[in-house]
Protein backbone atom coordinates (compact mmCIF):
# COMPACT_ATOMS: atom_id res chain seq x y z
CA UNK A 1 0.00 0.00 0.00
CA UNK A 2 1.13 3.29 -1.13
CA UNK A 3 1.83 6.22 1.45
CA UNK A 4 -0.28 8.85 2.21
CA UNK A 5 0.67 12.00 0.79
CA UNK A 6 2.32 14.68 2.98
CA UNK A 7 0.42 17.19 4.80
CA UNK A 8 1.70 20.40 2.74
CA UNK A 9 1.23 21.86 6.46
CA UNK A 10 4.04 19.73 7.82
CA UNK A 11 6.29 20.31 4.66
CA UNK A 12 9.49 22.33 5.86
CA UNK A 13 10.81 24.92 3.32
CA UNK A 14 13.37 27.40 4.70
CA UNK A 15 11.51 31.10 5.01
CA UNK A 16 14.12 32.95 3.36
CA UNK A 17 11.54 35.54 3.00
CA UNK A 18 12.60 36.53 6.82
CA UNK A 19 16.42 36.04 6.49
CA UNK A 20 16.63 39.86 5.90
CA UNK A 21 14.33 41.00 8.88
CA UNK A 22 16.31 38.68 11.26
CA UNK A 23 19.63 39.77 9.97
CA UNK A 24 18.78 43.31 11.25
CA UNK A 25 17.48 42.19 14.61
CA UNK A 26 19.59 43.31 17.54
CA UNK A 27 22.05 41.16 19.34
CA UNK A 28 20.07 42.13 22.89
CA UNK A 29 17.40 41.03 25.28
CA UNK A 30 13.81 41.64 24.55
CA UNK A 31 10.44 40.86 23.11
CA UNK A 32 9.76 39.74 19.05
CA UNK A 33 6.64 39.61 17.21
CA UNK A 34 5.20 37.55 14.22
CA UNK A 35 2.96 39.40 11.97
CA UNK A 36 0.99 37.91 9.00
CA UNK A 37 0.36 40.19 6.30
CA UNK A 38 -1.54 43.22 7.32
CA UNK A 39 -2.83 41.98 10.61
CA UNK A 40 -1.92 44.38 13.80
CA UNK A 41 -2.20 41.07 16.53
CA UNK A 42 0.76 39.51 16.09
CA UNK A 43 0.56 35.43 15.35
CA UNK A 44 3.16 34.88 18.37
CA UNK A 45 5.19 36.70 20.60
CA UNK A 46 8.88 35.53 22.44
CA UNK A 47 10.83 36.62 24.14
CA UNK A 48 15.09 35.84 24.44
CA UNK A 49 18.23 37.39 26.11
CA UNK A 50 19.75 37.53 22.04
CA UNK A 51 17.03 38.18 20.15
CA UNK A 52 18.66 37.79 16.72
CA UNK A 53 20.09 34.28 18.14
CA UNK A 54 16.40 33.56 19.11
CA UNK A 55 14.86 34.63 15.57
CA UNK A 56 17.40 32.41 13.74
CA UNK A 57 16.48 29.24 15.57
CA UNK A 58 12.89 29.85 14.70
CA UNK A 59 13.78 29.79 11.07
CA UNK A 60 15.88 26.32 11.32
CA UNK A 61 12.45 24.75 13.45
CA UNK A 62 10.68 22.73 11.26
CA UNK A 63 7.57 22.21 13.91
CA UNK A 64 6.98 25.70 13.33
CA UNK A 65 6.50 25.69 9.35
CA UNK A 66 2.81 26.93 9.18
CA UNK A 67 3.10 29.93 11.35
CA UNK A 68 6.45 30.59 9.62
CA UNK A 69 4.92 31.14 6.32
CA UNK A 70 2.10 32.82 7.47
CA UNK A 71 4.08 35.54 9.15
CA UNK A 72 5.55 38.41 7.15
CA UNK A 73 6.33 40.73 8.93
CA UNK A 74 8.90 41.09 12.67
CA UNK A 75 9.31 43.46 15.08
CA UNK A 76 11.14 43.83 18.52
CA UNK A 77 11.39 45.93 21.70
CA UNK A 78 14.29 45.68 23.26
CA UNK A 79 14.57 45.91 27.38
CA UNK A 80 17.51 46.50 29.59
CA UNK A 81 17.58 42.16 30.79
CA UNK A 82 16.04 39.15 31.13
CA UNK A 83 13.67 39.88 33.76
CA UNK A 84 12.54 43.07 31.34
CA UNK A 85 11.62 40.43 28.86
CA UNK A 86 9.77 37.79 30.42
CA UNK A 87 7.51 40.96 32.27
CA UNK A 88 6.39 42.24 28.95
CA UNK A 89 6.03 39.08 27.33
CA UNK A 90 3.87 37.51 29.86
CA UNK A 91 1.95 41.38 30.15
CA UNK A 92 1.31 41.58 26.25
CA UNK A 93 0.28 37.49 25.83
CA UNK A 94 -2.74 38.46 28.29
CA UNK A 95 -3.24 41.24 26.64
CA UNK A 96 -2.92 40.83 23.08
CA UNK A 97 -3.92 36.67 23.22
CA UNK A 98 -1.71 35.81 19.84
CA UNK A 99 -3.14 33.03 17.81
CA UNK A 100 0.40 31.07 18.59
CA UNK A 101 1.16 31.55 21.94
CA UNK A 102 -0.96 28.64 24.06
CA UNK A 103 1.08 29.27 27.42
CA UNK A 104 0.86 32.30 29.55
CA UNK A 105 -3.05 33.52 29.18
CA UNK A 106 -4.92 35.45 31.71
CA UNK A 107 -6.05 32.70 34.32
CA UNK A 108 -9.17 34.16 36.11
CA UNK A 109 -8.81 32.48 38.59
CA UNK A 110 -6.16 30.00 40.55
CA UNK A 111 -5.77 27.21 43.60
CA UNK A 112 -3.43 26.64 46.48
CA UNK A 113 -3.59 23.79 49.00
CA UNK A 114 -3.44 25.31 52.78
CA UNK A 115 -3.26 23.56 56.17
CA UNK A 116 -5.25 25.12 58.74
CA UNK A 117 -6.23 23.35 61.96
CA UNK A 118 -4.90 20.33 60.59
CA UNK A 119 -7.26 19.95 57.65
CA UNK A 120 -5.91 20.12 54.06
CA UNK A 121 -8.17 23.04 51.92
CA UNK A 122 -8.32 23.69 48.19
CA UNK A 123 -8.90 27.10 48.71
CA UNK A 124 -8.99 30.11 45.30
CA UNK A 125 -5.43 32.22 45.61
CA UNK A 126 -6.28 36.09 45.30
CA UNK A 127 -2.89 37.04 46.86
CA UNK A 128 -0.07 36.02 48.95
CA UNK A 129 -0.51 37.47 52.64
CA UNK A 130 1.31 37.08 55.65
CA UNK A 131 -1.31 34.16 56.26
CA UNK A 132 -1.12 30.41 56.50
CA UNK A 133 1.88 28.56 54.24
CA UNK A 134 0.27 28.09 50.71
CA UNK A 135 1.43 25.64 48.53
CA UNK A 136 1.09 25.26 44.90
CA UNK A 137 -0.23 27.42 41.95
CA UNK A 138 -2.94 25.45 40.32
CA UNK A 139 -5.20 26.54 37.21
CA UNK A 140 -8.17 24.74 38.73
CA UNK A 141 -9.73 22.60 41.68
CA UNK A 142 -9.24 19.44 39.52
CA UNK A 143 -5.49 19.72 38.79
CA UNK A 144 -4.98 20.80 42.39
CA UNK A 145 -6.96 17.12 43.68
CA UNK A 146 -4.61 15.02 40.74
CA UNK A 147 -1.59 17.07 42.18
CA UNK A 148 -2.46 15.60 45.47
CA UNK A 149 -3.37 12.23 44.65
CA UNK A 150 -0.06 11.98 42.84
CA UNK A 151 1.81 12.62 45.86
CA UNK A 152 -0.17 10.62 47.79
CA UNK A 153 0.75 7.50 45.55
CA UNK A 154 4.68 8.72 46.69
CA UNK A 155 4.21 9.07 50.23
CA UNK A 156 1.73 6.71 51.21
CA UNK A 157 -1.05 9.19 51.87
CA UNK A 158 -4.78 8.49 53.58
CA UNK A 159 -7.21 9.82 50.44
CA UNK A 160 -9.96 10.21 53.29
CA UNK A 161 -7.47 12.45 55.56
CA UNK A 162 -6.52 14.28 52.43
CA UNK A 163 -10.27 15.25 51.50
CA UNK A 164 -9.94 13.40 48.27
CA UNK A 165 -12.33 10.54 49.28
CA UNK A 166 -15.19 10.36 51.79
CA UNK A 167 -14.72 9.54 55.09
CA UNK A 168 -16.61 5.53 55.79
CA UNK A 169 -15.72 5.61 58.94
CA UNK A 170 -13.39 2.76 58.43
CA UNK A 171 -10.02 1.53 57.21
CA UNK A 172 -9.83 3.29 53.22
CA UNK A 173 -9.46 0.71 50.46
CA UNK A 174 -5.88 2.12 49.64
CA UNK A 175 -4.74 0.76 53.55
CA UNK A 176 -6.03 -2.71 52.64
CA UNK A 177 -4.12 -2.57 49.70
CA UNK A 178 -0.66 -1.16 51.09
CA UNK A 179 -1.18 2.12 49.33
CA UNK A 180 -1.78 4.41 52.34
CA UNK A 181 -0.17 3.81 55.57
CA UNK A 182 -2.93 3.42 58.01
CA UNK A 183 -3.91 6.85 59.42
CA UNK A 184 -7.11 6.28 58.87
CA UNK A 185 -7.38 3.11 60.62
CA UNK A 186 -4.91 3.67 63.61
CA UNK A 187 -1.98 2.56 62.87
CA UNK A 188 -0.72 6.07 62.26
CA UNK A 189 -1.07 9.53 64.07
CA UNK A 190 -3.03 12.16 62.35
CA UNK A 191 -0.48 14.38 63.57
CA UNK A 192 2.13 12.24 62.01
CA UNK A 193 0.42 11.81 58.74
CA UNK A 194 0.38 15.15 58.92
CA UNK A 195 3.93 15.40 59.40
CA UNK A 196 4.41 13.49 56.61
CA UNK A 197 2.17 15.54 54.12
CA UNK A 198 3.88 19.10 54.87
CA UNK A 199 7.24 17.31 54.21
CA UNK A 200 5.79 16.14 50.99
CA UNK A 201 4.40 20.04 49.98
CA UNK A 202 7.20 21.69 50.70
CA UNK A 203 8.73 21.54 47.03
CA UNK A 204 5.25 23.05 46.28
CA UNK A 205 5.83 26.18 49.31
CA UNK A 206 4.74 29.82 47.90
CA UNK A 207 6.86 32.13 49.46
CA UNK A 208 5.53 34.59 51.42
CA UNK A 209 6.59 38.43 50.09
CA UNK A 210 10.20 39.14 51.98
CA UNK A 211 10.07 43.41 52.07
CA UNK A 212 7.69 45.20 53.80
CA UNK A 213 6.85 47.50 50.60
CA UNK A 214 7.21 47.79 47.12
CA UNK A 215 10.85 47.45 45.51
CA UNK A 216 12.56 47.95 42.16
CA UNK A 217 14.70 45.13 40.39
CA UNK A 218 17.54 47.55 38.70
CA UNK A 219 18.50 46.04 34.92
CA UNK A 220 21.25 47.21 32.47
CA UNK A 221 21.76 46.32 28.96
CA UNK A 222 24.64 48.66 27.19
CA UNK A 223 23.07 52.33 27.87
CA UNK A 224 19.48 50.96 28.56
CA UNK A 225 18.09 50.78 32.05
CA UNK A 226 15.17 49.43 33.75
CA UNK A 227 13.56 49.43 36.98
CA UNK A 228 10.93 46.79 37.52
CA UNK A 229 8.48 47.97 40.32
CA UNK A 230 6.88 45.13 42.54
CA UNK A 231 4.91 44.67 45.27
CA UNK A 232 3.33 41.88 47.16
CA UNK A 233 4.73 39.62 44.01
CA UNK A 234 2.60 41.94 41.94
CA UNK A 235 4.64 43.80 39.25
CA UNK A 236 3.61 47.20 38.81
CA UNK A 237 5.54 48.58 35.89
CA UNK A 238 8.74 49.28 34.06
CA UNK A 239 10.36 52.89 34.46
CA UNK A 240 13.70 54.26 33.31
CA UNK A 241 15.12 55.68 35.91
CA UNK A 242 14.73 55.47 39.86
CA UNK A 243 13.54 58.74 40.48
CA UNK A 244 10.59 57.35 38.60
CA UNK A 245 10.17 54.20 39.75
CA UNK A 246 9.94 55.77 43.08
CA UNK A 247 6.82 57.37 41.84
CA UNK A 248 5.18 54.41 40.95
CA UNK A 249 1.41 54.49 41.37
CA UNK A 250 0.82 52.20 44.85
CA UNK A 251 -0.71 48.88 44.26
CA UNK A 252 -4.11 48.81 44.19
CA UNK A 253 -6.38 45.80 43.76
CA UNK A 254 -4.20 43.71 41.05
CA UNK A 255 -5.15 40.28 40.87
CA UNK A 256 -2.31 37.96 41.97
CA UNK A 257 -0.44 36.70 38.59
CA UNK A 258 0.96 33.11 38.93
CA UNK A 259 3.11 34.09 36.04
CA UNK A 260 4.48 36.83 37.46
CA UNK A 261 5.28 35.42 40.59
CA UNK A 262 7.15 32.67 38.90
CA UNK A 263 9.78 34.96 36.23
CA UNK A 264 10.49 37.21 39.72
CA UNK A 265 10.56 34.24 42.56
CA UNK A 266 13.79 33.50 41.73
CA UNK A 267 15.78 37.49 41.24
CA UNK A 268 13.96 38.50 44.28
CA UNK A 269 14.70 36.17 46.73
CA UNK A 270 18.18 35.18 45.18
CA UNK A 271 18.96 38.88 44.91
CA UNK A 272 20.89 37.95 41.68
CA UNK A 273 20.19 41.51 40.34
CA UNK A 274 20.19 44.93 41.85
CA UNK A 275 17.07 45.53 44.56
CA UNK A 276 16.77 49.04 45.32
CA UNK A 277 13.77 49.07 48.47
CA UNK A 278 11.47 52.16 48.01
CA UNK A 279 9.39 51.65 51.14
Amino acid sequence: MPAPPARPDLIYEYPSHLRAQVEAAPRAPGVYFFYAEGDSIPLYIGKSIDIRSRLLAHLRAPEEARMLRQAQRIEYQQTAGEIGALLLESRLIKELQPLKNKRLRRQQRLCSLRIRDGVLEIIDTTAIGTGPQLYGLFRNRRMATDALMLIADEHRLCHTLLGIDKSSGRACFRAQIGKCAGACKGAESHEAHTERLLAALERWAVHHWPFPGPIALHERHGQAEEYHVVDSWRYIGTYACEADARKAPKLTGQAFDADCYKILVRPVLLESTTIILLS
